[in-house]
């Protein structure tokens, strides 16, 4: 599902999402597009799993400018374990998961199950 910045802003503080974006700076010998699994939920990152198993860690400066005039918003990426940037000018959805204990099932029966490599290849599919 196709989103705006707005519908992907509320979406992000209620479940992880799994979205697909194309990259503001393409990288060169990379795909155009990137994925991501992602949130901005309160509930999962400053829970102490969040902070422990996710390596969350709260910013206390934000960037010094308004990602929204250039439609960005930033969330936290669970695989890189940081903040990043999403250029939401061509942001899909491909799935979203509850910021609850059905979040925790599927990190652990999936998400903490896999390779660097398949979290590599994760990113440019």
């Amino acid at each position: 599902m196709k989103v705006a910045l707005p519908t992907l802003k509320i979406l992000l503080e209620q479940n992880v999402l799994e979205i697909k974006f194309t990259r503001r700076r393409p990288k060169p010998g990379s795909p155009r597009h990137r994925r991501m699994l992602c949130t901005n939920s309160a509930r999962i990152l400053k829970s102490e799993p969040g902070r422990e198993t996710l390596h969350y860690r709260p910013t206390f400066k934000g960037p010094r400018f308004n990602p929204a005039t250039k439609n960005l918003i930033i969330a936290w990426d669970i695989f890189k374990q940081d903040y990043r940037m999403i250029n939401c000018d061509d942001v899909m959805v491909i799935s979203q998961v509850p910021d609850d204990e059905e979040f925790w099932t599927y990190f652990t029966e999936v998400l903490y199950k896999m390779s660097p490599g398949q979290k590599e290849t994760f990113f440019d599919i």
